[in-house]
């Protein structure tokens, strides 16, 4: 999907806001490289891999290579520390493999990009609701035949905290077919507040399956620019489930695959491409389009 210009302002004011919480010194020229590089924009390219080169260029001025670390550990510890109660909760519904969709795609909310900024209180009334949450597109029937069937799932996760519930996720996964492989796919580097191994590994998510980086610093899945590891497994897997926007608009086009997408849609770009309101919640096969 390439980018659409009402991206531009989130691109723009996720700079300035991350320039603030670091206190980077010297903003205006951090902004002046900003500017030069999106005077030079592909507009071919996907917003994924632009916020990827953006947020490269702000992580070298503010010789930070992770901006975010105490955001993604804070998240990560607090979602750990709920995910018996919501696993309990997951466990008492008359059916625990859509339970668990519904709370992964409700843990989508967990976002720090400008326009989508959360706090916790904003996030819990999510989960405090859920039962009130129905999908607005719902292919789980058909993702559930075919993890009973496959051999291999890639699932590709997205940001800090909901990795606790793609967890859960995973582990009903391997109920339904305890012969599957699992795969659980992080960013390469550090960008904004997405996984990477450390918060995998932190969450303890090499109990459900085998983490493995994509090699790449861009926002979602670039399959241009992942590497060769990452995309071996990528193109063995029988089901892939991507999680969030970032995977969507780098990998909606990908017509061979069989994909799912699970996610909420939390701006009008990706709301009016799906063809669904903001805020629908969604498990979302590729066949759809």
């Amino acid at each position: 999907m390439k980018i659409n210009y009402k991206c531009l302002p989130c691109l723009v004011n996720q700079i300035v806001r991350v320039a603030d919480i670091t206190n980077a010194d010297n903003k205006e020229a951090l902004f002046k490289n900003v500017f030069q590089y999106l005077g030079t924009l592909d507009f071919t390219q996907t917003n994924p891999e632009i916020i990827g080169s953006t947020f490269q260029l702000l992580k070298e001025h503010i010789k930070n290579e992770d901006p975010y670390f105490d955001i993604r550990n804070y998240y990560n510890d607090l979602f750990l520390s709920l995910s018996e109660e919501f696993e309990k909760k997951i466990d008492r519904s008359e059916h625990p493999f859509e339970e668990a969709i519904k709370y992964a795609i409700v843990g989508n909310i967990i976002d720090f990009s400008p326009i989508h900024n959360s706090d916790i209180d904003h996030i819990m009334t999510y989960f405090n609701n859920i039962d009130s949450y129905r999908l607005t597109v719902d292919h789980t029937k058909q993702l559930k035949r075919n993890i009973q069937s496959g051999k291999t799932l890639l699932y590709l996760g997205d940001n800090c905290g909901e990795i606790c519930l793609d967890k859960l996720l995973l582990k009903k996964i391997k109920e339904l077919n305890p012969n599957i492989d699992l795969y659980f796919a992080v960013r390469g580097t550090a960008i904004v507040n997405d996984n990477i191994e450390a918060d995998a590994y932190r969450v303890g998510m090499d109990s459900c399956a085998k983490i493995i980086s994509n090699g790449d610093n861009s926002l979602g899945t670039v399959l241009s620019r992942t590497g060769e590891e990452f995309n071996e497994i990528y193109r063995m897997a029988d089901v892939v489930i991507a999680k969030g926007q970032a995977n969507y608009e780098s990998l909606n086009e990908q017509t061979e695959k069989n994909i799912y997408f699970l996610l909420m849609t939390k701006c009008d770009v990706i709301a009016e491409d799906i063809g669904v309101p903001q805020k629908s919640v969604l498990c979302l096969n590729r066949s759809y389009f």
